[in-house]
């Protein structure tokens, strides 16, 4: 199974035309400005001996300039940049120039506590910089084809192989990351070692007794290291006093259960924060902080797959169920407790204490998409087009410059969209996401070629002989979609066309001639989902035959209003539905309802779409009469706080 690469596949119009050229005419630039006046990258040229100033941020900032040089590069596969390619280039000398002779590179300690490495692993997030800029590198090598920043970051993996390559169980990072990195290094060099020293650090993640005093004595230290760098900071100030400070942003506002202390210690010392509570091989259920968890289990399936081992495939899936029909919200979104960042117990889904960052459904769609490609099966798909429409969406605005760290489903006006936050992983984390969307679009196996989600893009895939793809979608606001062949000659090809879950109908024709293809892949036994999503129903149809150039397939997906009531078993939303067209989730907002409740009740009857006007010009809307028979407006949940602070709501009564 290969997919293709950043310069193979690229988005060329529709929706993702729109998001991509966004991500990469301002976001991408609007976020290095940030990065510049937090300090962060000011801190690599205190480590280059550049600047005298004084080191700024969180101790693994690093990481927020690597992804977002990952995200810049990815940009620069398909487009033309002058000043882009400029600050990449400016930033790899920068790098270059800050990393030790032997690969080390992690500003925290170079500048702070020059002698001290790999000292508190489970708190500092020492190896999971270093994994993004691994990433970094590789998608820079992808993008460029030079061999240059490549050559740096291997430099730091050579150093953690052999740093690491028989530590014991005590040296793993606190936040998954790492693993992920070395794998994608192994698949771009060759080198088997990288993805042995990723399945080492996997292997490494089981229970152990004593782990509850690793963590306090990291944890004691690391306050303790924290406590001499604000006095070093007071005595830099002292003998320079012209230093203009930075202040961090305020912490994203979320609402706070009295009871989520003790089980943050709890979630701490038990190792389930950081996913060590368990053998990888004998977890079924998804615990802990939700971007960690969704990394571990990025890397597991990615083990899995390029080393063909199963034995963790059953664990994978049974994590996944428990997930998808206990943990999750309508949205997609996971992480329900806020402080742990985390999975809550079974139905523990409070939509307003909902946390689900965004950089947790992230991680799900990187895991989602390496199980498609692992076991063939739709659902993973299904649910990464869920999760990349709602739950991650939702995270940047409209204008590429405002975020959501947090993504509740009602808000009954706590939290708003801001420019920055005290921890920027979730902006950059965006970007690169969709910096490469065109990869997450294609697969192909010998001659069979699928097409996992639907974009306006082409592709070059690599059959025998090459086959060129190019589709042309309405999604997400219709639900037509065309393909067509490009080739040399004819070729018999088996193409695999996702239906997605959310259809009730759909047509196919080719070249004009209707089929009635049999969807493969649907479960007999659906899955109890307590949110109301139904991932058993989608599946594939294949279209096998000898295909010609210029052949063309039509697909037309039938997008009704779907109500999805919650299950009882989530009791605060017990008695709630909500709204979907299609594979988006709709919600009501207080800009256009402004006299209405904020969890009403709704005649379900009365449902029909409405042509959107003004800020939503051409986009479908969903009108509904309350109770009292006047007119609601639910808009996509995804574009919700792009006009102020306002209330918002996924759920009504019906």
């Amino acid at each position: 199974m290969n997919t293709p690469s950043l310069r193979q596949s690229r988005i060329i119009s529709g929706f993702w035309a729109e998001k991509t050229a966004l991500n990469a005419e301002k976001a991408i630039l609007y976020q290095w400005e940030q990065l510049e006046k937090s300090g962060c990258i000011e801190n690599f040229r205190i480590c280059a001996g550049i600047s005298n100033s004084f080191r700024e941020g969180l101790f693994f900032s690093d990481s927020d300039a690597f992804k977002w040089l990952d995200a810049a590069s990815r940009i620069l596969a398909s487009r033309n940049s002058a000043h882009l390619t400029n600050l990449v280039n400016d930033f790899i000398e920068l790098i270059d120039k800050a990393q030790k002779a032997d690969g080390y590179i992690y500003t925290y300690n170079q500048i702070h506590f020059p002698g001290d490495r790999w000292k508190n692993l489970q708190i500092e997030h020492e190896l999971y910089c270093m994994g993004h800029l691994i990433e970094a590198g590789i998608s820079h090598h992808q993008a460029t084809g030079d061999l240059r920043f490549l050559e740096v970051v291997r430099k730091t993996a050579n150093l953690i192989t052999n740093d690491f390559w028989d530590a014991d169980w005590r040296m793993v990072d606190g936040h998954e990351e790492i693993e992920i990195a070395l794998l994608k290094l192994a698949e771009e060099t060759g080198e088997t070692r990288y993805c042995e020293m990723a399945g080492r650090f996997l292997e490494r993640r089981h229970a152990k007794r004593g782990y509850a005093f690793l963590f306090l004595k990291q944890a004691a230290s690391a306050v303790t290291r924290l406590r001499k760098v604000a006095n070093s900071r007071k005595s830099f100030l002292e003998f320079h006093p012209d230093h203009t400070e930075f202040k961090l942003p305020k912490r994203n506002l979320h609402k706070t259960p009295v009871s989520i202390w003790p089980r943050l210690i709890y979630s701490l010392l038990s190792g389930k924060f950081t996913q060590r509570n368990a053998d990888l091989n004998t977890k079924d259920a998804t615990v802990g902080h939700s971007v960690r968890f969704a990394y571990l289990e990025t890397a597991a399936a990615m083990l899995s797959r390029q080393t063909g081992k199963r034995d963790l495939i059953l664990g994978m899936e049974k994590a996944w169920e428990n997930m998808v029909t206990r943990r999750m919200y309508v949205t997609g979104g996971i992480g329900s407790l806020p402080h742990i960042e985390g999975f809550g117990r079974d139905d523990e889904l409070d939509s307003e204490v909902a946390y689900t960052e965004t950089c947790a459904a992230l991680g799900s769609l990187f895991w989602n998409r390496e199980m498609a490609l692992l076991t063939g099966d739709s659902r993973y798909d299904d649910l990464f087009e869920w999760q990349l429409y709602n739950a991650a969406l939702v995270g940047i605005g409209r204008d590429g410059c405002t975020y959501f760290y947090n993504n509740p489903l009602v808000n009954p006006g706590r939290i708003q969209r801001e420019p920055w936050y005290e921890v920027p992983c979730c902006p950059s984390n965006i970007s690169r996401t969709w910096a490469s969307i065109g990869t997450y679009l294609y697969s192909c196996d010998g001659q069979q070629i699928t097409i996992h989600q639907y974009a306006g893009s082409e592709a070059e895939l690599n059959t025998d002989p090459a086959v060129k793809i190019s589709v042309d979608s309405g999604l997400p606001w219709a639900g037509n979609v065309k393909i067509k062949i490009k080739m040399k000659q004819q070729v018999p090809l088996s193409l695999k066309l996702r239906i997605p879950w959310w259809t009730e109908d759909f047509k196919v024709n080719i070249n004009g001639e209707p089929i009635n293809p049999r969807i493969e892949g649907r479960l007999s036994d659906p899955l109890r989902v307590n949110c109301g999503l139904d991932f058993s129903s989608g599946g594939y149809i294949r279209l096998h035959r000898d295909f010609e150039d210029g052949d063309e397939i039509k697909l037309d997906l039938g997008m009704p209003i779907r109500v999805l009531r919650q299950d009882p078993r989530v009791r605060s939303c017990r008695g709630m539905a909500a709204i979907t067209r299609g594979p988006l989730v709709y919600c009501l907002e207080s800009v256009d309802n402004p006299e209405g409740e904020l969890i009403p009740r709704i005649e379900v009857v009365t449902l029909k779409l409405r042509q959107g006007e003004g800020f939503f010009q051409g986009i479908p809307l969903i009108e509904a009469l309350n109770k009292n028979g006047e007119p609601l407006i639910f808009i996509p949940y995804f574009m919700w706080g792009n006009r102020g602070r306002s209330r918002m709501s996924v759920f009504f009564y019906p």
